[in-house]
């Protein structure tokens, strides 16, 4: 016996009994068989996802027709499931094999569960962004992407960006309050449907780039701008440049501002993970939203007024994460108790230490241990946050040349000290931002995506 529910039914069709010859069932008893094979998806081991199909035997024609229209029918309720669908394929993605993984693994799913596509094959970068852009989007219910983080991004920078054109906001402008899409976005394989939090970064009053897991400055932010000089490595160019900015140990001096999250339920150090139909971010969006209702209406302070909080210092990293950002080596993540749609970040500040006490550090997210139990690193929930490094400061105070004194160390003739350098780079989601001076914007559950977020009897880095 087994139970399966109506939303992780993918199809449900009459099976042809003719000619077919089993041995062994009871369906032997009945002199004409009917049968109708129901398609479902069951849980494989990996946390994976996989179609399968059960086959029920009737001994009457109307009742295995009653049977198939019941299901049908049900099927046919499900209002979250599309009907047609925009597909980006990236030739180059999945080690070359996107293509052909779409047409021989998705595309027949689709076809069974009735799905219509338009499938756009991109032949440059940024093709995909630059198309949602131009095409009539109304006529879809989704955007899939099959590909790497890269066509993710484009797919998400082009629906933010040609929802707020089409709403007339100005994305450029830092407290712009954003519109969210009405397109769920699909990142083959896909579930059901998950709301996620968006950060925009800007500089100058000018959109650097849209985040949706980690931004960071310093020891993330070097390893991916030296990576990106070793791309003929392959991934080992990672574990390369990691091991290279480790041993480097360089710190960067700075100003961090931030606005507290006071709308959310939970705390970075509460050990209560983001789970599908989380408590946190269905409570945590509700105040939100009565948050900026009594602010509208002059009831509360609005957020040029709000209670700012400043932290200045030398830091070996500086981290925001919008996600756990969970993965194989760090199961529990960079901040295990981050949630997907709170309306807010982990802002985590990690301190100038010793290059053993930082190796600590980094150990402790292999394991079940609370990284942030260390006098050098500092944990804050946020909705908005600003960084200017100290070299951008000392040019706005015309004082480049006593700057250059101050981070003029040379690293090989300080073999034990962390030594302070001008500017770091911001990593965004995998991509290098090299403005050292950046405002950052958490937007409350800005897009969907064909998901189902985290089950509860699966590890951290179980997403469906």
């Amino acid at each position: 016996a087994c139970s399966v529910p109506v939303s992780e039914i993918i199809a449900v069709e009459e099976t042809d009994v003719h000619g077919k010859h089993h041995s062994s069932g009871k369906w032997q008893k009945m002199e004409k068989p009917y049968a109708f094979t129901v398609h479902c998806v069951k849980r494989a081991r990996r946390h994976r996802w996989k179609w399968a199909q059960v086959t029920f035997w009737c001994p009457e024609e109307q009742l295995c027709h009653l049977w198939l229209q019941t299901l049908r029918e049900m099927l046919e309720k499900l209002t979250s499931r599309p009907k047609h669908l925009l597909v980006f394929i990236n030739p180059f993605g999945g080690k070359g094999q996107g293509k052909r993984i779409y047409e021989r693994k998705v595309a027949p799913l689709f076809t069974l569960a009735s799905i219509t596509t338009d499938i756009i094959v991109t032949e440059h970068a940024n093709q995909a962004k630059e198309t949602l852009y131009e095409i009539n989007i109304d006529k879809y219910d989704g955007i899939v992407c099959v590909g790497g983080d890269g066509m993710f991004s484009e797919v998400l920078h082009g629906l933010i960006g040609r929802t707020q054109r089409s709403a007339g906001v100005d994305q450029n402008h830092p407290r712009a309050v954003l519109v969210p899409s009405s397109l769920r976005i699909g990142i083959i394989p896909a579930g059901d449907s998950l709301a996620m939090d968006v950060s925009s970064v800007h500089h100058n009053s000018t959109l650097l780039r849209y985040s949706v897991s980690l931004l960071g400055y310093g020891f993330y932010g070097d390893i991916i701008k030296d990576s990106e000089k070793k791309r003929w490595l392959g991934l080992a160019r990672y574990d390369f440049s990691g091991l290279k900015t480790f041993l480097s140990h360089h710190c960067y001096e700075g100003t961090v501002s931030f606005l507290p999250a006071q709308h959310t339920v939970g705390s970075p150090r509460d050990r209560k993970p983001c789970r599908a139909g989380c408590f946190v971010c269905r409570q945590s969006k509700q105040q939100l939203e009565e948050e900026q209702k009594k602010a509208l209406y002059g009831l509360e302070a609005a957020e040029d007024v709000e209670e700012w909080q400043v932290v200045c210092g030398k830091f070996l990293a500086i981290n925001a994460t919008n996600m756990s950002c969970a993965c194989r080596r760090s199961p529990r993540g960079l901040s295990p108790a981050a949630h997907l749609g709170d309306g807010s970040s982990d802002l985590i500040l990690i301190r100038k230490c010793s290059r053993f006490n930082f190796l600590r550090f980094l150990i402790r997210h292999t394991n079940q241990q609370d990284q942030f139990d260390f006098t050098f690193v500092e944990v804050y929930r946020v909705k908005k946050f600003q960084f200017t490094s100290k070299h951008v400061e000392d040019e706005d105070s015309d004082l480049k040349e006593e700057g250059k004194k101050r981070f003029g160390h040379i690293c090989s003739s300080h073999p034990s000290c962390c030594c302070a350098v001008s500017n770091s780079s911001w990593n965004c989601d995998g991509e290098v931002l090299h403005s050292p001076a950046i405002e950052v914007r958490v937007h409350c559950q800005l897009v969907r995506l064909f998901a189902r977020g985290i089950e509860e009897n699966l590890k951290p880095d179980s997403h469906s």
